[in-house]
């Protein structure tokens, strides 16, 4: 996508508002956040995400980075990662942490899959449509990274340990020499049922302060 003018009625604007549901102005706070984090350039790459301070001590920040540059989140069907993105892909995945309309209660339900889908591509890595145990653990490992007294062993048994809990809850029955192979969507919601995550993930854009987004 080309160069975006600061005028907030400009078609580009008008037909992003379409397709993600931001109003135009939060579209503009969204696009200066994204020229600054950008030093102006037309796109992000990785490294522009490793200068945001909030991400450096997020035990996830390797997750959320990558959660950027995977076609999945770009609402477009696509598969694969990208090298870069533009203001397009940058705000189609900040859309899904937009919080839902009081006037979309009826949609409430849709918005929830939407939400918690974004999140369960941010474990599958390999794309294969399961969270396995080795990417659960990964998960556990960069949870833990933080946690000085932890070794690597024992997030690792927190990790199976979990992952039997998720067995166990996600099928009604398993023989001894049955493998788990891990979690799918449908485990993943059904483990989530009642979390209310369409409430709790969600960022205020309007109330976004420019200097600790992009410093």
């Amino acid at each position: 996508m080309g160069a975006f003018q600061s005028s907030p009625g400009q078609p580009e604007y008008v037909d992003l508002k379409e397709k993600t549901g931001f109003s135009i102005s939060q579209i503009r706070v969204l696009h200066t956040r994204f020229k600054l984090l950008g030093h102006n350039g037309e796109t992000l790459k990785r490294d522009h995400f490793n200068s945001i301070p909030d991400l450096a001590c997020n035990p996830i920040r390797s997750q959320i980075i990558e959660a950027f540059f995977d076609r999945r989140n770009f609402r477009r069907n696509g598969e694969g990662p990208v090298d870069e993105i533009h203001f397009e892909e940058f705000l189609m995945v900040m859309s899904h942490f937009k919080a839902p309309s009081p006037r979309m209660i009826e949609e409430r339900e849709s918005v929830r899959r939407e939400k918690l889908r974004f999140i369960f591509n941010m474990h599958d890595t390999d794309d294969d449509g399961t969270i396995t145990l080795e990417e659960y653990r990964h998960v556990i490992d960069e949870l833990l990274s933080l946690t000085e007294d932890l070794g690597k062993d024992t997030a690792k048994g927190i990790a199976d340990a979990a992952m039997r809990e998720v067995a166990s809850t996600s099928m009604a029955h398993m023989e001894p020499d049955e493998f788990f192979e891990g979690i799918t969507f449908e485990h993943f919601l059904k483990l989530l049922k009642g979390f209310e995550i369409e409430l709790k993930m969600n960022v205020h854009f309007s109330m976004m302060d420019t200097p600790t987004f992009c410093k």
